[in-house]
């Protein structure tokens, strides 16, 4: 990420001192320097985090948006969890190579834990409802077709919880707990 303070600091203090400023260790402009950096970092620090946390629900609609490219009407509840379905089964084959490659006897890959822990947490969401865009919508649907694939884009998307029974409950963007 660009840091922008931090150009903006430095193009600030060239303006001033010249295009090579001398600048010694404890100057005001040193610590104006200092202090950018660190603005900048920080904010990279935070962005990379929400970008690493919200990745899982943008591959999710990623995945539901290919799904969905050759329907042009809503879908029914059936359909829905269908594809929810099989976007759970997504890793069950790689879940079976790692446990057909490991040796008797021998512990779980740490691949293998974390794709089996992800699972388990999937399943579980699905039980009690899990978050997809509103696929019974057709406008909502024709939205998530023309979605560029960044998070900001999804503000404008309708989002249910589709429950393991068949169940439909209207959510909220992002997903915060059961919501």
């Amino acid at each position: 990420m660009v840091s922008n303070r931090l150009n903006k600091v430095t193009k600030q203090i060239r303006k001033k001192k010249g295009k090579t400023p001398n600048l010694h260790e404890g100057s005001r402009d040193t610590q104006r320097l200092q202090s950018a950096a660190a603005l900048d970092d920080k904010l990279n620090r935070l962005t990379s985090l929400r970008e690493k946390q919200n990745r899982h629900y943008l591959m999710r609609i990623k995945s539901f948006q290919s799904y969905t490219t050759e329907h042009d009407s809503p879908l029914s509840i059936s359909e829905i969890q269908a594809m929810i379905e099989d976007y759970l089964g997504r890793d069950d084959e790689e879940v079976l190579k790692l446990k057909a490659e490991r040796r008797s006897g021998r512990p779980a890959s740490t691949r293998q834990t974390l794709l089996e822990q992800n699972q388990a947490t999937e399943q579980g969401e699905y039980a009690s409802g899990f978050w997809v865009p509103d696929l019974e919508d057709a406008e909502n649907l024709k939205k998530l077709k023309d979605w560029s694939g960044k998070w900001s884009g999804l503000a404008t998307l309708k989002f249910a919880r589709i429950s393991k029974e068949g169940f439909k409950k209207e959510s909220s963007f992002p997903p915060k707990g059961m919501s």
